[in-house]
């Protein structure tokens, strides 16, 4: 796992290509290089900084520089073994025993045709100096994330979205329908970016930049597809056996020369992991986290800590439990700089505070189980809109009574909050709904009418556009399947933008490689092998992968109520934050340059406040946003920490 960076036809690209490099050294602590290569009347330049997990001596350094061949490479290849064993029976010789290398010949190989067959997590640039040309290239399910920005023949492309800041002298310029998207989602989808000239390469995509200045673009895996194989494998009657799936993924995940531990929150998909993970590295090390005791109290936070301790001690990890009663402000503001983007999910602190604590420890990777929620519908929002299609044959009189009943209860009073009644309430802004608009509102922050009394009126158009992608992207299959819909829109846009994006940043700021056995090509596949009806059972989530980890953990913690890997962020915001969000609200520069409106957001303190409603999310975005904002558009971009 590392950072990579590089330039091609961009002047003064030696320069440029260092400076993105040292940016980038968080995430490569173990060594950096640079490798530069003329290319008609320009040069390309590839840089990396290494964090060493496969083959730790030189054989494993980059750019990696091999007949002809040059290779910056980012991830993890966890088919590396059968990949290098194919080759070597073709004729190569390896020099070392890293995956770069293989990737390196299976390029050589194969070409782009090599693509589909690498399972893992990747962003890679490889140049070829016989015709002059650079592929970049990233993984099937945007795991690992690839930036670049054009100018005329020349680009940049990155690791980090604050690198590409550092080429321009630290001006771009922001995207404010980013903004608008990121209000909505709190976080940006990976199909837009927060300054207007730089882009994401999509997942399971490649381009191509030739020393003419033609560019071409390529996919050589699409979730859509996979979807309607999955639909056709279930119609055909296939059952994949999902116990067996994940426990050779999670094997192949603990491939590494350094030391492996896990996340344990002491849910289903962290704890199924541990176990598995234990079954291969007995006295494998979790890390797990808790709350300061009044925070969770406020918050009716379930006890996860109660549960990672029975599984720990049933299976013999190492467990480390770090508390988190951070100084709220100061992590604000580092996780708005490492970030990239206004990221508005307090699980980004958690991650960064696990990992930090894991790297002091001499641990340089992480299992999570990020991705089973979205793959095998484990969310709340999953059954609500499920439970929605029924609510809505009620008669129309016993809903309107019903929802203004739930509309005078209380979120909160000055003592503890209310979950069930911010359940209720968060249930009845979408039960009526479309199938789309009410799968959006389940898991936005505002609906149409709010996110437009909220921004500048002159971005009415771009908030019209926002609410048409997600739409686009939502009903662009064939499933008719509503649960798998739901699941393939999460995985499309959910699991890139948000869960993917904060784990990346949050784990490499702490210099720690985060693997995600459930994000593996082979358990999405299954996955969409499986018909909605076996994902939720009468009241129950993710219920085809609870049967399978039966088999191995005890039915309290397979079957117990669902957690949150948050954060207590009423508390927070009631307490620590509150001199803050007053701050932002009266006189922050979001309000001050038009972007949000002061009115609509006193309103939203008032209500919060009030315990009328629940707008702590909300608030929390809005301090990340400004802060990202503020860095943005102070003339150094992202290239320095934020101060408040």
């Amino acid at each position: 796992m590392c950072g990579i960076a590089g330039t091609y036809r961009w002047p003064d690209g030696k320069v440029v290509t260092d400076r993105l490099t040292d940016t980038l050294a968080h995430r490569g602590p173990d060594g950096a290089g640079r490798y530069g290569h003329p290319v008609g009347d320009g040069e390309v330049q590839l840089g990396h900084r290494r964090l060493a997990i496969i083959d730790l001596s030189e054989t494993g350094a980059q750019p990696m520089v091999s007949g002809g061949l040059a290779l910056t490479y980012n991830g993890e290849l966890y088919n590396a073994p059968e990949l290098r064993a194919e080759l070597a029976a073709a004729g190569v010789r390896f020099r070392g025993t890293s995956d770069t290398e293989v990737v390196l010949e299976a390029w050589r190989r194969w070409g782009t045709d090599c693509l589909p067959r690498l399972r893992g997590m990747f962003a890679f640039g490889i140049f070829d100096e016989r015709t002059g040309e650079l592929v970049l290239a990233r993984d099937q399910l945007g795991i690992k994330p690839l930036f670049l920005l054009r100018r005329g023949a020349g680009l940049v492309f990155a690791s980090e979205l604050k690198a590409l800041a550092t080429a321009t002298g630290g001006k771009l310029e922001v995207d404010h329908a980013a903004l608008v998207a990121s209000l909505l989602y709190y976080w940006v989808p990976d199909s837009r970016c927060a300054f207007r000239e730089a882009e994401k390469l999509p997942p399971g995509s490649w381009m191509r930049f030739r020393p003419d200045g033609r560019v071409e673009r390529g996919r050589f895996w699409n979730l859509k597809d996979v979807a309607a194989e999955g639909r056709e494998r279930a119609q055909a009657g296939e059952q994949p056996d999902i116990a067996a799936i994940v426990e050779e993924s999670t094997r192949r995940h603990l491939l590494s020369d350094v030391p492996v531990a896990t996340f344990l929150s002491g849910g289903l998909d962290s704890s199924y992991l541990t176990a598995l993970a234990a079954r291969d590295r007995p006295g494998i090390s979790a890390y797990t986290i808790g709350f300061r005791a009044e925070d969770a109290k406020f918050e009716a936070m379930p006890d996860d800590l109660r549960y990672a301790r029975q599984v720990a001690e049933r299976f013999g990890v190492d467990l480390h439990e770090i508390e988190i009663a951070p100084n709220v402000l100061d992590l604000l503001l580092q996780m708005t700089y490492h970030l990239d983007e206004p990221i508005g999910d307090p699980a980004a602190i958690n991650t960064f505070l696990i990992c930090s604590a894991a790297r002091e420890a001499g641990v340089k990777v992480m299992l999570s189980g990020m991705g089973a929620d979205e793959l095998f519908a484990g969310y709340r929002k999953h059954l609500a809109n499920l439970i929605a299609l029924r609510y809505q044959r009620v008669p129309r009189p016993l809903r309107r009574g019903l929802s203004r009943a739930v509309d005078r209860l209380p979120v909160a009073t000055a003592r503890r909050g209310y979950r069930s009644v911010r359940f209720a309430k968060r249930f009845l802004s979408f039960a009526d709904l479309p199938e789309e608009t009410a799968f959006r509102r389940s898991y936005t922050m505002y609906d149409q009418d709010e996110l437009l009394a909220l921004v500048d009126p002159d971005l009415a158009g771009t908030v019209e556009d926002v609410l048409t992608e997600h739409a686009d992207i939502y009903q662009d299959n064939d499933l008719d399947d509503f649960v798998n819909r739901m699941c393939l829109g999460d995985a499309r846009m959910f699991l890139p933008g948000l869960n993917l994006a904060y784990t990346d940043r949050s784990s490499m700021a702490a210099s720690t490689e985060v693997r995600v056995p459930y994000v593996d090509v082979e358990v999405v596949k299954a996955a969409f092998a499986v018909p909605g009806d076996r994902k939720i059972v009468g009241r129950q989530g993710k219920a085809v992968l609870k049967e399978a980890a039966t088999s191995v953990l005890p039915r309290e913690i397979v079957y117990r109520p669902k957690g949150l890997f948050s954060a207590p962020l009423r508390a927070w915001m009631s307490r620590d934050l509150a001199p803050l969000v007053r701050e932002v609200v009266n006189d922050g520069e979001l309000v001050r340059s038009g972007l949000l409106r002061r009115d609509a957001l006193a309103r939203m303190v008032a209500e919060d406040a009030a315990g009328q409603r629940d707008f702590s999310k909300h608030l929390w975005h809005v301090l990340t946003l400004e802060y990202w904002y503020r860095g943005a558009t102070s003339g150094s971009g992202q290239s320095t920490r934020l101060t408040a």
